[in-house]
């Protein structure tokens, strides 16, 4: 019945080493919450049941059910989440105030994080409860979704927030829209295309990042932060060459990370490009070092 927290983590990541230090101090504050770490990589079935694609992520357990997550080396937030869930929902007295407007400002931000913002049970691709969104998809709207079912606080403090008890709950600069029925509504009398903004197509998307540098990575992380072995390992080669270089975080975007393997016929990342061309994965990129022929390669001379 106590609160678990669980580390999923890389011994190659440096974030990870300082989050191990951060759960030690909280294991030493909060006797009661059990920590865990999980080396990610070494256990990719459950990496995979619970979406973990980038390190630290920390999950939240109680009652053997999973109830918030948190991604990133936030210490601070990591803290609040340990107190807050350890100290279960009652709130602490005197602070009832403060504690609301926190959750209130951390709605907001969450409704404005997107021109158009979806919060629902799921995720587009895999809603849940029956949620038919795919209006939203069809009508080629630029928008960013929230899983509710990812934290219980935004799922009940957005009801009280919006005045609005069920979901999902459309939002467009900031300002609610309504429901499904709603959406629906607009989309029967033509208002839908008028109101969301459209999405700029995939395609084009996908041309104009591969060419927004000379040479562009695309990784899981980026230059400072490096999220996967393979990542790092291409981080070190082309910080060696002197090369100016961009990268692009697919971690950050899953329309990306998923529109540019069919893009590209190329199934894995990371994936590099010079002047809009496919170079290739990793491999490539080391076969071309032994080779002595990355330099000129990356100056566009071959």
């Amino acid at each position: 019945r106590s609160l678990v927290v669980v580390h999923f983590w890389a011994p190659w990541a440096p974030q990870c080493a300082q989050m191990n230090e951060v759960m030690a101090a909280l294991a030493r504050e909060h006797s009661q919450v059990t920590f865990v770490q999980l080396e990610a990589e070494a256990v990719p079935e459950v990496s995979e049941k619970y979406e973990i694609s980038s390190v630290p992520t920390f999950l939240f357990f109680k009652n053997s059910q999973k109830v918030d997550r948190l991604d990133g080396a936030h210490a601070p937030e990591l803290t609040q989440k340990v107190q807050r869930h350890a100290a279960g929902t009652a709130p602490v007295p005197g602070s009832g105030g403060s504690a609301k407007e926190e959750l209130h400002a951390r709605l907001r931000k969450l409704i404005n994080a997107a021109p158009c913002m979806l919060f629902m049970k799921g995720s587009p691709k895999e809603p849940r409860c029956g949620q038919r969104v795919e209006i939203v998809s069809q009508h080629g709207v630029a928008f960013s979704s929230f899983d509710v079912f990812s934290d219980e606080e935004v799922r009940q403090g957005l009801k009280t927030f919006s005045n609005w008890p069920t979901y999902p709950q459309l939002y467009v600069a900031g300002e609610l829209i309504g429901g499904l029925d709603i959406v629906k509504e607009l989309e029967a009398s033509g208002e839908l295309d008028t109101i969301c903004p459209k999405a700029q197509k995939l395609e084009d998307r996908l041309k104009s990042l591969i060419n927004k540098a000379p040479v562009m990575l695309f990784m899981k992380g980026s230059k400072q932060v490096a999220k996967c072995g393979f990542s790092k390992q291409i981080i070190e080669i082309m910080n060696n060459t002197g090369v100016d270089y961009e990268t692009f975080d697919i971690l950050e975007d899953e329309e990306v990370r998923q529109g540019l393997k069919s893009f590209s016929n190329w199934p894995t990342y990371p994936q590099l490009y010079v002047k809009g061309e496919l170079v290739g994965g990793l491999d490539i990129v080391k076969e071309l070092k032994e080779s002595g022929e990355l330099l000129p390669v990356l100056k566009g001379e071959n």
